[in-house]
């Protein structure tokens, strides 16, 4: 087996070169971290969901109009992807109060919000990843303002999608945190949406009980971690294709 070259690795992805120009391999790792890598565990199986769950999700916003990067699912852990420029910010959008902004503005988990809320986050992991305004992201270049709108638009799109995606299979989506980069067509350059959507990036209660089905069973030590993301993977309709090692847990 050729050894393929590494171009980045974070808390829960590798990137290889791709086989073609333009193009790279990216890679599902289990593993799980929390506070900013301070709590890391090893869980197995979690990168082939998120691998299935992410698949699943970036072809679907594809086929409405929501460009990203995916091209297709190369195997269980790998997927090809457009190589883009990634813009240093985090999106987040939250449509019920919970995590931080519960924290910072003193309302109560669970509490719907006034209208879905975008805030954004500099990816700098020696700072925490903090808030910043639309001014900083202009002021520091990170971000011009047209690339600011096209991600808010997307970001709002994939909100109202996902929003009905879930819902019609017993989930409320709480949150959920996206990145964009930038591709590069001669001069020019246009925004798509990149990284991942799994259990990962978004909060996901069950929407008859509140049970949470996403990281936060890992963040605040509740168990069952793999199997609540399996959860999500079989009511999205996708665990025919898991392997059955991944099946065991949820029945």
């Amino acid at each position: 087996m050729t050894r393929r070259k590494k171009i980045y690795e974070g808390k829960a992805k590798i990137l290889y070169e791709g086989p073609e120009p333009g193009t790279l391999i990216q890679y599902f790792k289990d593993d799980a971290t929390a506070f900013n890598g301070e709590k890391k565990a090893q869980l197995e199986g979690k990168g082939v969901i998120n691998n299935r769950i992410s698949e699943y999700i970036m072809t679907r916003l594809n086929a409405i109009g929501v460009q990203n990067h995916f091209i297709r699912r190369l195997n269980l852990r790998e997927q090809l992807i457009k190589e883009v420029e990634i813009v240093p910010l985090e999106v987040v959008v939250r449509n019920i109060a919970a995590g931080s902004i519960a924290t910072r503005l003193g309302l109560t988990e669970g509490q719907p919000l006034p209208r879905s809320i975008i805030e954004f986050y500099y990816k700098e992991d020696k700072l925490n990843d903090p808030m910043v305004s639309e001014e900083h992201i202009t002021a520091f270049n990170w971000a011009a303002t047209q690339e600011i709108d096209d991600m808010m638009a997307m970001a709002l799109r994939v909100n109202d999608y996902l929003s009905g995606l879930f819902s019609g299979v017993g989930i409320t989506l709480v949150d959920f945190k996206i990145e964009f980069g930038r591709i590069y067509e001669g001069d020019f350059s246009r925004i798509i949406l990149a990284d991942e959507i799994s259990p990962d990036s978004c909060r996901l209660w069950d929407a008859a009980t509140n049970e949470k089905l996403d990281k936060d069973r890992f963040r605040r030590d509740l168990g069952n971690v793999i199997e609540s993301y399996t959860e999500v993977a079989r009511r999205l309709g996708i665990m025919k294709e898991m392997p059955t090692v991944i099946q065991g847990g949820v029945h």
